[in-house]
């Protein structure tokens, strides 16, 4: 019971804590990443997101653009306790040895808070501290969050193109450019919710993505109004079962339980509901169990899209044949 109530974060935040307070991790040394965390404690990708920003918040950690999280240096008493209570540090420049503010540093350095804590964490106050300048020295190189946003979300398409010559079969075509798309929203949940869908954002490197599909169902067949639907349905489709993702990271950002825990704590009044013997079907599924994966969900419904697209660009066998 008393090791149930501890949060599984809390308890890696406390491991962690205790090496870096023991100088087993020292300053500047990089800590664990999200990925490293989930290998090594076997908990959820936001599980481990939220143990980087408790350590950030608790001021241990910091983020370091093309490096990754390393251990932040020790506070200086001497200078603290000049600055009046709540003050701020004044950011500092180029001289601290930093590389000159630029756009590629600023949208890597969104793109890394988001990565880590979410779309919610990204303003351009928290971006500006990230890289040590002042807020308004942003404002030289994007316009505002959405103009951020936009790039943010370029930057990060541009890193995984599409390959050069598409497989000659319409569904291996449409199935490689899907995955390369649901990879995306893995890589970065914060992607599928910043994607609308009714107001599309001019991505360059979103239109290859599009092009690829448009031009791949036309080729076999559809002509472009009902190709670029099919292209927009296999979009939507997959931003729709990706918005989970940043939707989970927020969940257990607030709840300090993952899906699993959650879960636990949800079955006794499934099982109240269910014991009732209304719901025969669901009774005997929750006995026999449910993996539920979201790869493996994102999988089916693709395959069953496709085979949806079938139906209109492979033609029928002739009667008798």
């Amino acid at each position: 019971m008393g090791e149930r109530a501890v949060p599984r974060y809390s308890r890696i935040v406390a491991e962690l804590r205790q090496r870096i307070e023991a100088g087993e991790l020292a300053p500047g040394d990089r800590v664990p990443s999200t990925r490293e965390i989930t290998r090594q404690w076997g908990v959820a990708m936001a599980t481990a997101s939220k143990v980087l920003a408790e350590l950030r918040q608790e001021g241990l950690v910091k983020a370091v653009p093309g490096v990754g999280t390393v251990v932040a240096a020790p506070s200086r008493p001497a200078r603290a306790a000049a600055r009046p209570a709540g003050a701020a540090a004044r950011p500092q420049g180029p001289s601290d040895g930093t590389a000159p503010l630029a756009l590629g540093r600023i949208v890597a350095t969104a793109v890394a808070v988001a990565d880590a804590e979410g779309l919610a964490a990204v303003s351009m106050r928290r971006v500006a501290a990230d890289l040590g300048v002042a807020p308004m020295s942003l404002y030289r190189h994007v316009a505002d969050k959405d103009d951020l946003l936009t790039r943010m979300m370029d930057g990060v398409m541009a890193r995984h193109p599409l390959p050069a010559e598409p497989p000659p079969g319409w569904r291996e075509a449409v199935e490689l450019a899907a995955h390369r798309l649901w990879e995306l929203f893995r890589r970065h949940p914060w992607l599928a919710p910043a994607l609308s869908m009714t107001r599309p954002q001019i991505i360059a490197s979103a239109l290859p993505y599009s092009e690829w599909m448009l031009a791949t169902l036309v080729k076999h067949g559809l002509d472009e109004q009902s190709a670029f639907t099919a292209h927009l349905t296999l979009l939507n489709y997959a931003r729709g079962v990706a918005v989970n993702l940043e939707a989970e990271r927020e969940a257990e950002a607030h709840s300090g339980l993952d899906s699993e825990e959650w879960m636990d704590h949800q079955e006794p009044r499934l099982h109240e509901v269910l014991d009732t013997g209304r719901f025969p079907a669901l009774a005997r599924l929750a006995t026999a169990g449910y993996d539920f994966d979201l790869d493996a969900l994102f999988e089916f419904g693709l395959q069953r899209l496709l085979d949806g697209l079938a139906a209109l660009l492979d033609p029928a066998p002739a009667p008798g044949g």
